[in-house]
Order: C-alpha cells, then structure tokens, then sequence
C-alpha cells in the first residue's frame, strides 16, 4: 500500500513538472523535485545531471528587490525558450538545505546547469542580454 502510494504521489509531482515546463513558466522546485528532476545527490557523489533539456536555477526571495527585476525575464526567457531549456526557481528561505548545498550567499544567484559538463554559477541581477549570452555559450541553446 505504502509502495502505492509514493507511485501516485511521484507520478503526480511529475505531471505537475513536465506540465509546468511545458507551459512555458518557470518551475518552483523543493528538495524532492531537484533530487528527481535535476540531481540526486543522495545516491551519486559526482554531478550527474537527470534532465532532458538544459536548465537554469534561479535562487530568490520574495523580499529581494533584484530577484524581483530577475522574475519577469526569466518568465520571458521561458517563454522565448520554451521546449529548448526548463527554468526552475528556488525559493531559499523555504529551501535552505538546496541553498545551503549550492553555498548561496547572495541572491538572485542563477545556476546554469548544461547537459554536459559542470553547472556554473551566476550572482546579482543580470540583464536580459546577459543570460541569453549564458543560454547561448554555457547552454549551447541558440
């Protein structure tokens, strides 16, 4: 029954996902989404990315002025990229324990997370031309 259970609920947290990406919107994610979704950093040491399209992490608070300049373009930009790349945003006074393993210190702090290779990491407000130069080079999305 137990096993049933975290069937549905795993194929609900899903469909909630892949609907949200396929919406255009970025996605709020928690600790379970980004071990199911993006890395499961219990069961593997090295970085191994789980996606299936590239993806930027936007780290925010809803009382930070700069992550509320970064919100509207990132909402643009998946939009613009929309099947190409999935935008999640982290909320980190509600999920510290990503916050904390990503050492963010300061915010907006935006994580750009390519198929291949290491994720790098971006601080501060960026403008929109900055972070499609990001999507272009570290993404490899055009």
């Amino acid at each position: 029954m137990k096993n049933k259970v975290i069937l549905v609920l795993s194929l609900l947290v899903l469909a909630v996902v892949l609907n949200a990406a396929e919406s255009g919107k970025p996605i709020q994610l928690k600790l379970d989404g980004f071990k199911e979704n993006v890395f499961d950093y219990e069961n593997n040491q090295q970085w191994s990315y789980k996606g299936d399209l590239p993806a930027i992490i936007d780290f925010y608070a809803d009382w930070c002025g700069p992550c509320k300049q970064v919100a509207p373009i990132m909402k643009d930009l998946a939009e613009e990229y929309e099947g190409k790349i999935v935008i999640y945003k982290v909320d980190t006074d509600v999920e510290r324990q990503l916050a904390g393993m990503f050492g963010i210190r300061s915010i907006p702090s935006i994580l750009f997370i390519p198929m291949e290779g290491q994720p790098q990491m971006s601080a501060g407000a960026l403008p929109k031309s900055e972070f499609v130069r990001m999507i272009n080079e570290v993404l490899k999305v055009d």
